[in-house]
C-alpha cells in the first residue's frame, strides 16, 4: 500500500453504531498506514418519494450531515484524529462510497447500518462495496447490542 500524504482510509458513516465503530477502527489503522481518514455520508430521497417532486423544506442533506457529525462526536468526542475530512453528498450510498474509495488505501464499513433488510447476512451497502470497491474493504461484524440500539 502507498503511504504518504495522499493515503486515505474512507469510512462509510450513516450514524449507526456500526459506522461509529468503523470510524474508531479507521482511527486505529490510519497511523499504521500513514493515512488520513475521510468520513463519507450519503443520502438519497426516501423510497416513498420516488415519483414525487422534492419539497423545499425536506432538508435530508442537513439530516445526513447531522448524522455524520453526531457519529464523529460519539466516536472521538472533541479529540478528532489528525487528517480527518468529511464529505456528505446526495447519491446511492454504495455508489458514493465506491466513488470516494478510488485511490484510497482502504474502505471501512459496518456489516449493517440503517438499512431495512434485517435478513441479509451482510448489508446491501457493505455487499456492494466488497463487490465493487477498487481498494481493500474492511467490513466490521455486528456485535452484541448493535441490533437492539434504536436507529
Amino acid at each position: 500500500m502507498e503511504n504518504g500524504q495522499d493515503a486515505v482510509i474512507v469510512v462509510g458513516v450513516d450514524g449507526s453504531e456500526q459506522s461509529v465503530r468503523a470510524l474508531r477502527w479507521a482511527a486505529r489503522l490510519a497511523p499504521e498506514l500513514g493515512a488520513g481518514i475521510k468520513a463519507v455520508g450519503a443520502w438519497e430521497n426516501p423510497p416513498e418519494y420516488v415519483g414525487f417532486a422534492r419539497f423545499k423544506d425536506d432538508h435530508f442533506d442537513e439530516l445526513a450531515r447531522k448524522r455524520v457529525d453526531d457519529a464523529l462526536q460519539e466516536a472521538f468526542g472533541g479529540d478528532l484524529p489528525a487528517g480527518l475530512s468529511t464529505v456528505v453528498e446526495f447519491g446511492h450510498p454504495p455508489r458514493v462510497l465506491i466513488h470516494h474509495s478510488e485511490g484510497a488505501t482502504m474502505l471501512v464499513v459496518g456489516r449493517r447500518g440503517h438499512g431495512g433488510f434485517r435478513g441479509l447476512l451482510m448489508g446491501s451497502v457493505s455487499s456492494a462495496c466488497v463487490a465493487h470497491a477498487p481498494c481493500p474493504v474492511l467490513v466490521l461484524p455486528e456485535v452484541a447490542g448493535d441490533a437492539e440500539r434504536p436507529g
